[in-house]
């Protein structure tokens, strides 16, 4: 079993950064896929940023160039660095975990990741 907590999330102006970080419990972090997603209000959860075990990277379009994932197996944390926020960055961002059992194809889908956190909310004002 693996818990999730989220944290970092807050109110900022377009154009500022913000860092989101996920911890995780566990002993076996590292053989962990990890993942970000997020979910604005009246919309469905999509995709945001994956990184596999091994230290592969996946991002959304909309996001690339902008957001960094990275994790830190000895502090069992995964981060997402977020820059040039726009408004519609503006959602529920919620971290996720699998034991890396899926090809890269599938690490934007959001049914193979078995844990979630919480979630932390990221609102941009323009």
């Amino acid at each position: 079993q693996v818990q999730l907590v989220e944290s970092g999330g807050g109110l900022v102006q377009a154009g500022d950064s913000l860092r989101l970080s996920c911890a995780a419990s566990g002993r076996t972090f590292s053989s962990y896929a990890m993942a970000w997603f997020r979910q604005a209000p009246g919309k469905e959860r999509e995709f945001v940023a994956a990184i596999r075990s091994g230290g592969s990277t996946y991002y959304a379009d909309s996001v690339k160039g902008r957001f960094t994932i990275s994790r830190d197996n000895a502090k069992n944390t995964v981060y997402l660095q977020m820059n040039s926020l726009k408004p519609e960055d503006t959602a529920v961002y919620y971290c996720a975990a699998d034991l890396d059992l899926y090809g890269d194809s599938r690490r934007q889908l959001d049914l193979i990741y078995d844990y979630w956190g919480q979630g932390t909310q990221v609102t941009v004002s323009s």
